[in-house]
């Protein structure tokens, strides 16, 4: 009982911390808030919106409202819904703002629902989400072979496919739960069948994912709290988790 009151309460600070990045933005420019008071309301009674920022591209406007960002034009007539993407370097921005807004307090994240693998001194750390499943999940861990000093809390979120919570509580269950997960990753060799009454996080994970708004797999938290949903190659995820470490 202890224990689950002690992840409970983590989750709760977890979803305040996550709450607290997203709260509304009160230095917003003049442009700004001419542009916020034109488009809230005509996005709806049931759509609050929560900051108006000018963007460098395209003279758009950023519409934030919750976990989602939208677009709109500078007298807030028109509005657009989907990726941003630079056609330069094929970088999808609005990705990549959404995780820069979703930044948490690592020590905040209940890692005792998690697989913890180490790799070398296991100085630097991370964590991530992922399905069984997951195709680019697996990318990313023949990314991580290259990758050493680094302690990975894996958080097995069952999203993909009806047997994805199977898999994974056969790897949860299992004597040795960071081996089964590497194997299963980069061989695809399945772990035994788990007992019925071996109990798995699926349910709190789930929760958790559902707190800190994740729309897929893999996603990447480092040390300093900032969030990818990127797999990176070995060059960018060595400074990336360089730079968590600062």
């Amino acid at each position: 009982m202890k224990r689950l009151t002690t992840t409970l309460a983590a989750l709760a600070a977890l979803a305040a911390s996550a709450g607290a990045m997203a709260a509304p933005t009160h230095g917003e420019t003049a442009d700004e808030a001419r542009v916020h008071k034109l488009v809230e309301p005509r996005m709806g009674s049931n759509v609050k919106v929560d900051a108006v920022s000018k963007t460098a591209y395209g003279g758009l406007y950023e519409v934030r409202s919750g976990p989602d960002i939208f677009y709109t034009d500078a007298n807030a007539r028109y509005m657009f819904v989907g990726k941003v993407v630079d056609l330069g370097t094929l970088q999808d921005l609005t990705r990549a703002r959404v995780d820069e807004l979703a930044a948490i307090r690592f020590a905040d994240l209940p890692l005792e629902l998690a697989i913890k693998t180490v790799k070398g001194n296991g100085q630097r750390v991370m964590a991530v989400f992922e399905d069984p499943n997951c195709p680019y999940c697996r990318k990313l861990h023949e990314t991580l072979r290259g990758i050493d000093n680094v302690t990975v809390y894996t958080f097995l979120m069952n999203i993909l496919s009806d047997d994805s919570a199977v898999k994974s509580k056969n790897i949860w269950c299992a004597a040795d739960r960071a081996k089964a997960w590497q194997d299963w990753m980069l061989e695809s060799k399945a772990a035994p069948g788990a007992p019925a009454a071996c109990p798995t996080p699926n349910e709190q994970v789930l929760a958790l994912g559902r707190k800190l708004h994740l729309q897929g797999t893999p996603t990447i938290y480092f040390a300093d709290g900032s969030r990818s949903g990127s797999g990176f190659d070995v060059a960018t995820l060595e400074a990336r988790l360089r730079a968590a470490q600062q």
